[in-house]
């Protein structure tokens, strides 16, 4: 999965309606340039994308009275909300999915109800418990890694990994189940993790502007 498809639909639906520029400044706000391959180009590529395949529906908007260009705004659609939340249980309960896909996934989970979350998470203990089991059927951690020469350290890293990613998991599962966060149906606060438009980002890209999107 490519973080940057959950990263935009999460963007949009957060605002309702949002143009491109809108969409790039919230992800450079949540620092996804930095932590993904979210670039200004796949980010006017991926709405324009996701438009034709019908999850988005671009709204044309008239110039600004300033003259600007006229812009396009865009909206989740039914199917949109559909790939929404199926790509974010999707990257919630894998064990295998990059940083920048697990990164969007927490970033956004909070829009599932918390039971849902903690049964999502227990299902990606339970495939890294499998995971490792499947490499200590050939290695024995507690032997070391030299016991396969260096090839060893590979199989020593993936039990490492396996482990670290568990105890991340169990302690997200235990702040949850304290009563951490407010989630869907709660009735709490939601977490504001948006700009509003022309609000100024502090975490803005320096550098050669980004293309109009049209």
């Amino acid at each position: 999965m490519s973080a940057i498809r959950l990263l935009v639909l999460g963007a949009v639906r957060q605002h309702g309606r949002a143009h491109g520029y809108q969409v790039r400044n919230d992800l450079e706000f949540w620092g996804a340039h930095e932590w993904s391959n979210t670039k200004p180009g796949s980010i006017y590529h991926a709405l324009k994308q996701m438009a034709k395949q019908g999850v988005l529906h671009a709204h044309e908007v008239a110039p600004s009275a300033a003259g600007g260009p006229p812009r396009t705004e865009y909206e989740v659609t039914d199917a949109g909300r559909a790939e929404y939340f199926r790509l974010l249980r999707e990257a919630l309960a894998a064990y295998d999915q990059k940083t920048d896909v697990l990164s969007a996934a927490i970033g956004f989970m909070v829009d599932l109800p918390r039971a849902e979350v903690l049964e999502l998470l227990g299902e990606r203990l339970s495939k890294l418990a499998g995971w490792r089991s499947s490499v200590t059927d050939y290695y024995e951690p507690e032997a070391g890694p030299g016991q396969l020469g260096h090839i060893g350290e590979i199989m020593h890293m993936w039990v490492h990994s396996a482990d670290a990613e568990a105890e991340w998991t169990r302690g997200l599962i235990a702040r949850i189940e304290g009563g951490a966060y407010s989630f869907a149906g709660e009735g709490g606060e939601p977490f504001v993790g948006v700009l509003a438009d022309g609000e100024e980002n502090p975490y803005a890209q320096s550098g050669p502007s980004a293309p109009s999107c049209p």
